[in-house]
């Protein structure tokens, strides 16, 4: 089936499909979110190395932003649903594989086929909805897998903390095993088939120099936070990733067939969604980077009870994606997302006065609050991606929307995750003669206190905990600005897109 109007497709059916490809979106979510529970355990059965552990960390999202662009294009090509179901296979066979690693090595290579297959199921996803779904219907139903979505992003540390309380640490890995045998007997049984009917051949050179342009910058970025610019392989990755992006657009300009049209960036309904995306993404890294480490180590809660006081805040994303249909029918595409912005700006706000004694009903308003902004604003950004485009390059647009959310959350990482360690080491009061893991990470400063005794070991991490509570509220103050400017420039950059989007004509984005 080519990207003809899928008009002959029921209500149960499209219930189905749309079931099938929330599945696909919530084992990635998942996945992403479980290993940092897991490197404890793992750890100290394979004994990796400082830089093997953060390989195991990173290479999966290396992975998966390096290849969106490409997968994205293949769906285009060889069929969206062909696609999801060989990535799905892929993604259960590395599992599996990640799941019964023996080395530290072996696990560094697992999670990047992992990246690799999950490369192909989000941008498979979201075009198969963009070309099942129209108008108010497709709306509607981004709302719903975008705030499922989110909520996954909250299961996995639930998830997570139970498989690891009872089972070994490769269980939160098989996990994905039978949820991916689901999504393969579901997709083969509902999803239907589409691609673009002319998609034109496939630039060999163009996949090299986005993948070697995407990690260039993301690793250097990433690594940035870590150890600042002045490292020999930052600076090589960022040259590389700059000019691999620079020579990657002037190659699609002389193309008639490009890997990335970028005319697409002409309409201003798309360039501008995209860029609020980054931007969203960049400052919504202020609450992944610093919730799970409040509630651990500043409250002291376990994985388990930390992942199930997150769980009921979720809901508000859930809430949020399923209400934006009804909001932007009401106000607008722009006065939805600039709503969606300043509930986000307004959770960063009470975000920034909780304290190092936890006030749970205080905290459970904030992520309700910012839960259901954060949701306001990637449904009606995803929606509109998809929507102004024509249906046989969604593929490619929903490639484009997602790494627009990888790089905007490794900025994030980078430059809050560095507010929040230069706020923390600044506020730290120390005795002399204490290792240096105590002024580097607040997890640093819990094991060291752990070893001294007991009325220096209290000093130091009381002092540790009011430090870190200290860059929490630098850091949510600057992502509550940056979302409040977010939401008045929004005004101007989205004015004018349409309520509903029906399908543009092949090849003329809106």
């Amino acid at each position: 089936m080519t990207d003809t109007l899928m008009t002959d497709i029921g209500k149960g059916r499209k219930a189905g499909i749309l079931g099938v490809c929330v599945l696909a979106q919530l084992l990635i979510a998942i996945d992403m979110t479980v290993l940092h529970l897991a490197i404890p355990a793992l750890s100290e059965a394979l004994h990796p190395s400082t830089t093997q552990v953060l390989w195991i960390a990173d290479v999966y999202g290396f992975a998966l932003a390096g290849l969106l662009i490409t997968m994205g294009n293949l769906g285009d090509r060889i069929g969206r649903k062909k696609l999801l179901l060989i990535g799905a296979a892929v993604f259960g066979i590395a599992s599996a594989a990640t799941a019964y690693a023996t080395s530290a090595e072996l696990l560094i290579v697992t999670r990047a086929l992992l990246g690799v297959s999950a490369a192909t199921l989000m941008p498979s996803t979201l075009s198969i909805i963009r070309n099942v779904f129209t108008g108010k219907e497709r709306t509607a139903a981004i709302g719903i897998s975008s705030g499922l979505t989110i909520l996954g992003f909250g299961l996995g540390p639930l998830v997570g903390g139970a498989l690891l309380a009872h089972f070994w640490w490769g269980s939160v890995f098989l996990v994905n095993v039978p949820v991916v045998v689901l999504l393969l007997v579901a997709g083969a049984l509902v999803l239907p088939e589409s691609r673009n009917p002319a998609p034109g051949r496939l630039d060999v050179p163009s996949v090299a120099l986005s993948v070697l342009g995407v990690l260039g910058v993301v690793y250097s970025i990433k690594e940035i936070a870590h150890h600042g610019l002045g490292q020999a392989d930052v600076l090589a990755a960022a040259v590389l990733g700059v000019g691999g992006l620079g020579w990657f657009v002037l190659r699609q300009r002389r193309l008639a067939e490009p890997l990335m049209d970028l005319r697409l960036f002409a309409g201003r309904a798309f360039s501008a969604t995209v860029g609020t995306t980054v931007v969203a993404m960049f400052a919504q890294l202020a609450v992944s980077l610093t919730l799970a480490q409040y509630l651990q180590l500043v409250v002291g809660w376990s994985p388990l009870k930390a992942g199930l006081a997150g769980l009921p805040g979720m809901a508000g994303a859930l809430v949020g994606g399923t209400l934006s249909g009804l909001v932007i029918k009401a106000f607008g595409r722009a006065a939805t997302v600039a709503a969606g912005c300043a509930l986000s700006a307004a959770g960063f706000l009470l975000y920034a006065r909780i304290g190092v004694v936890v006030d749970y009903p205080y905290l459970l308003l904030a992520m309700i609050v910012f839960g259901t902004g954060l949701a306001l604003i990637l449904t009606v950004a995803t929606d509109t991606v998809l929507g102004v485009v024509p249906r046989e390059r969604a593929g490619a647009a929903s490639a484009i929307s997602e790494t627009a959310t990888e790089l905007g959350g490794a900025l994030g990482i980078a430059i809050l995750g560095s507010v929040l360690g230069a706020i923390y080491r600044d506020g730290l009061v120390l005795p002399p003669g204490l290792p240096a893991a105590v002024s580097e990470t607040l997890g640093g400063a819990v094991q060291v206190s752990a070893q001294l005794p007991s009325s220096v070991g209290d000093a130091v991490l009381a002092t540790a905990r009011h430090a870190f509570v200290d860059g929490v509220h630098v850091t949510m103050l600057c992502s509550a600005a940056l979302m409040a400017a977010l939401a008045t420039s929004v005004l101007f950059t989205m004015r004018g897109v349409p309520k509903v989007l029906e399908d543009a004509p092949p090849n003329q984005p809106q």
